[in-house]
């Protein structure tokens, strides 16, 4: 199976001058952002080819892949020391949600 950064690297960038630096589609003016925000309202594919000529289902894979790699870095808020720390003290609304999670 491919890496995800495998998928995106070639196909997604960030540059400062284009779109203030937001994931973009390589050659494209198309934030990463944006395919996955038309992905979430609707999963038809050919709606969000139509929108978007220059868009290749290799770019939404790619999207899809630089967004499992994001979260996929990201520390879990549960094994943080802020975390633990709110978890363990004495604020009320955090007790009464304690009893319900084992």
């Amino acid at each position: 199976m491919n890496e995800p950064s495998a998928l995106y690297q070639d196909r997604i960038v960030i540059n400062p001058e284009i779109m203030v630096g937001k994931p973009v589609i390589k050659g494209t003016r198309i934030p990463v952002e944006l395919i996955l925000k038309r992905l979430s309202q609707d999963l038809d594919l050919e709606t969000l080819l139509a929108a978007y000529p220059r868009l290749t289902i290799n770019d939404i894979k790619a999207c899809l892949a630089y967004a499992e790699a994001l979260v996929e870095g990201e520390e879990l808020l549960m094994t943080s020391p802020a975390f633990r720390q709110l978890w363990e003290g004495e604020d009320e609304q955090v007790k009464a949600y304690r009893q319900f999670v084992p």
